[in-house]
């Protein structure tokens, strides 16, 4: 199943997790990815995400003709070195981004099941400067439960 989201990974201890930065084009999922891969992420797929049920887990994989590859607005289409890209993730957070005016300061768990695995699901303002922390928050969070 493919999705409309750009999947990026962080390390969590030994391990890379996957998030899915869903949002209507122009929502700032490219420019929040490339500002997670600055920081150490690393690319599994922009813009389209392809999602299957292995197991217990959500893994993403990108579409091979997208592979590497992403959009950084106003540049153009960039392929990212091997260095800063993962064939495929396990997602363990669902990120849908939206204005900043709709963040609920203390906002309740969320959850959405997507192709049969249950995952966390959060909203955030994709360009306030604390963003990218709020994410690796986050994930150190699932990473603990």
């Amino acid at each position: 199943m493919f999705v409309h989201a750009t999947c990026v990974a962080l390390r969590t201890g030994k391990r890379w997790r996957a998030m899915l930065l869903r949002g209507p084009s122009g929502a700032g999922k490219s420019d929040l990815a490339l500002r997670l891969i600055e920081a150490g992420g690393r690319l599994v797929a922009d813009d389209q995400t392809h999602v299957a049920k292995i197991g217990r887990a959500l893994i993403a994989t990108p579409p091979p003709a997208l592979t590497g590859m992403i959009e950084a607005r106003g540049v153009g289409i960039l392929t990212l070195p091997r260095g800063q890209l993962l064939a495929r993730a396990p997602v363990v957070l669902l990120v849908d981004l939206v204005g900043p005016g709709r963040i609920e300061r203390l906002p309740e768990p969320m959850h959405e099941t997507l192709q049969g695995v249950e995952l966390p699901r959060l909203d955030l303002a994709p360009f306030e400067a604390s963003s990218v922390a709020k994410l690796r928050l986050a994930l150190a969070r699932i990473s603990a439960a």
